[in-house]
């Protein structure tokens, strides 16, 4: 596994002697009072034997279940360099944050690919993949699948996403027998080559994590008919846009401007007017380098995914124009009937960022300083205030690069998507940015973490809840585990009619300037009755907190209303579509410019735009069969060979981590309906002498812990055997045992008799 830090990590825990478990315990006891009750002789007795702590797989084999012992079995497996652990429906990945060699490697996936139990193996995401891909080959409803990658920033998933992707770049492209390589090397060439590009324009370095994405991310990897990948498409969702303009405090930009910085020739440096020595504004700590800064790793994914040399040329000059900008500065008039004055130093950037942009330097100064309003038929030029100038100039980067980066989406989903006509099921892989709390929060981390709230409750609605609803649906008994249920802090967000996507759409859709104090007042009044919602009233800054599953989260309320309405003067979409780049001149081609004076229902917020693809995603995840792998962050400064407690058992608390154990671990773990096991193992029937019994017509669901096995071994006399346990612990289907026996013994004759509980 690598660190969301620096692309491969691992590293090594340090082990805890039963001295230190009791401090720790003592310790949590004060951080969550619900741990007391687990503070007895049976867990203590469990911690004692700690030397066997690194041994356990699967955290349904812990005994008892609690986060005291989920966290230090966690703890003794990342010790000895172990870092993937089963529990139960889930994968749990601890970031290692330095790199292990032989973890990834071409022989470990084909190892994994050929086993016929690849849950034998120790626990891997290849297991995860290797299960999706066996579910696709089976074509048992729903045959599509999404593995859905999930933690907090830095605690690996973009890793871990691209461990997915070169799996099934490899096992289901390697045994084509219908394309010629080339074809095959191509397909899977250009998959992974959408990678370090996405990367490259899409991630940035920030407080947590060095390779943070800034953007979120479904990858649909299409199969045929045999399973076979011939291509992908790329879905992506709210792009941080606002870092090219305004990076936070000892956080960097987009890694793109840093790579072309670092490994420019000299021809490319004096092509993008970038002398040496030169330092840009909205580059802060240029200095510092990172594994990701690799510019011809990212030239080199071009190349092979066909963006030829004279298409780069245009995106590099753009982005260098974009680096221009950001070192404009304007002064106030001495008159305020004048527009503010260009500071002299700055004179010479002005020019160049016209030349790369290809617009006439003399209108683009013209857009900056001054506006255009309508009055009827006519147009008005007033003056832009000096904060007004440089809101302009940070709107032109960020609409700039906006575009540009979904050009690039658009451009790589042409290269890499297959004809409608030449697949007919995907396997989608899902990173989105982790959930965030920094010390100042506005409208991106509101986003951010209304997508892991989404997530999270998919992940309740699909697997904590209904898991447990299934079972009293077929007459089993089953006591109800607890779990948190995030529903009242999405009905805070996104619920109808009050909320605060509606306030604050409400707010940014007025004609008026925007007022923080009102709009904390506003949200105080409506939503004073939701208990995910506070305030700090001895605060100086408008601001609200939001309980959410991860924690709490306070949110700045000054600039949220701008934000949202995300304004994009149409004097700016003018002059970018006149330019002479022809890049430039297309990507805005087809962009409407929105009038300043329509009215306001008519304007598409941010939070509007992003909640309806949110939905649109959950929409597909629902009608596919979902893998959860959880991405868990050992310390909170990304550093090999450190293991906080206390990161990680908050954590694996928010995440339900434990509950899904309970859950698990007192489940079945196969469950099939009728027919779909009919079409399955009836094949296997010759050996079988089987007697199936009922007379209803539905649909049926066949639970594994519900068979009663008679066999009557001819020449053993045995009878009776109830195998299921053996089953289980080995980990695989009682009939596939059972087919092994009868190819072992061809003499051995076995009757079954199945208990089957009708469902409809």
């Amino acid at each position: 596994m690598n660190s969301a830090n620096n692309g491969r990590n691992v590293g090594v825990g340090h082990r805890h002697g039963g001295g230190t478990v009791k401090a720790f315990i003592q310790k949590v006891q004060s951080h969550q009072p619900s741990l007391k009750e687990s503070l007895n002789g049976e867990i203590q007795a469990f911690l004692t034997d700690e030397d066997q702590l690194h041994t356990y797989d699967d955290l349904t084999k812990v005994n008892p279940v609690t986060p005291t012992t989920v966290l230090q079995c966690l703890q003794a497996r990342y010790s000895v360099k172990v870092f993937y652990t089963h529990a139960g429906c889930t994968l749990v990945a601890l970031n290692p944050f330095q790199p292990i060699p032989d973890l990834y490697t071409l022989d470990v996936m084909k190892e994994y690919h050929s086993a016929p139990q690849p849950q034998e193996f120790k626990p891997h995401i290849f297991i995860v993949a290797e299960e999706a891909y066996r579910n696709v080959k089976g074509q048992l409803e729903p045959v599509n699948q999404s593995l859905v990658v999930s933690g907090e920033s830095g605690a690996g998933k973009t890793w871990t996403s691209r461990c997915l992707m070169k799996y099934y770049a490899t096992v289901a492209a390697s045994s084509s027998v219908m394309k010629s390589q080339d074809t095959v090397e191509r397909i899977e060439r250009r998959v992974l080559d959408s990678n370090p590009i996405m990367e490259a324009f899409g991630n940035a370095c920030t407080l947590r994590n060095n390779n943070s994405s800034r953007f979120g991310k479904y990858i649909q990897l299409q199969l045929d008919r045999g399973q076979l990948l011939v291509g992908a498409s790329v879905q992506t969702y709210l792009l941080e846009k606002t870092r090219v303009a305004c990076q936070p405090a000892n956080e960097r930009n987009f890694h793109i401007f840093y790579q072309m910085m670092k490994g420019a020739t000299v021809e490319q440096r004096r092509e993008w007017k970038m002398n040496h020595g030169q330092r840009f504004a909205w580059l802060p700590h240029s200095e510092k380098t990172l594994e990701e800064d690799c510019f011809h790793e990212t030239v080199r994914a071009m190349v092979h995914l066909g963006i030829n040399a004279d298409r780069q040329r245009q995106i590099f000059r753009v982005l260098a124009g974009i680096l221009q900008l950001g070192n404009l500065s304007f002064s106030s008039a001495v008159d305020e009937t004048q527009p503010c004055n260009l500071e002299e130093p700055t004179k010479d950037f002005l020019q160049k960022a016209a030349e790369l942009l290809r617009v006439p330097p003399v209108e683009l100064q013209m857009c900056l300083r001054v506006r255009t309003l309508k009055a009827g038929k006519q147009s008005v030029l007033k003056p832009c205030s000096q904060a007004e100038c440089s809101m302009r100039r940070d709107c032109l980067a960020k609409v700039i690069y906006a575009q540009l980066f979904e050009w690039l989406v658009m451009f790589i989903n042409n290269s890499i998507c297959a004809d409608e006509s030449t697949w007919c099921n995907f396997i989608g892989v899902l990173d989105v940015y982790g959930f965030e709390c920094f010390y100042t929060n506005n409208l991106e981390q509101l986003c951010i973490n209304y997508a892991n709230e989404k997530l999270q409750q998919h992940f309740v609605a699909h697997y904590l809840r209904a898991q447990q609803e299934e079972y009293v649906t077929e007459g089993l008994q089953w006591s109800f585990i607890k779990y948190q249920d995030n529903q009242s802090c999405l009905d805070l967000i996104e619920g109808s009619p009050i909320s605060v996507f509606s306030l604050l759409n409400e707010e940014s859709r007025l004609n008026r300037t925007s007022d923080a104090r009102t709009l904390r007042l506003r949200l105080e009044k409506e939503l004073h009755d939701n208990s995910n919602i506070s305030w700090d009233k001895f605060s100086k800054e408008p601001h609200f907190t939001v309980s959410h599953y991860a924690g709490k989260v306070n949110y700045q309320l000054q600039g949220m209303v701008e934000k949202n309405k995300d304004p994009v003067p149409p004097e700016l979409i003018k002059l970018l579509q006149k330019s002479e780049d022809p890049l430039l001149r297309q990507v805005f081609t087809d962009k409407e410019t929105e009038s300043p004076n329509s009215k306001g229902l008519n304007k598409v917020t941010v939070v509007s735009k992003f909640k309806n693809s949110l939905e649109s995603l959950m929409k597909i995840l629902h009608t596919t069969t979902p893998h959860y792998t959880r991405c868990i962050k050992p310390n909170p400064d990304c550093k090999p060979l450190t293991f906080k407690k206390e990161e990680v058992i908050m954590q694996l608390e928010a995440c339900g981590i434990v509950e899904t154990i309970h859950i698990s671990a007192a489940g079945f773990p196969i469950r099939i309906l009728y027919k779909n096991f009919l079409q399955r193992y009836g094949l296997i029937s010759r050996h079988i002498n089987s007697k199936f019994r009922f007379h209803h017509v539905g649909k049926w669901s066949l639970l594994w812990n519900t068979f009663t096995f008679t066999f009557d071994f001819v020449n053993m006399g045995e009878k009776n055997s109830d195998l299921f346990p053996l089953f289980r612990s080995a980990g695989f289907s009682p009939l596939s045992f059972i087919s092994s026996l009868s190819k072992l013994d061809p003499q051995l004759s076995l009757g079954i008799t199945f208990s089957l509980k009708r469902t409809s």
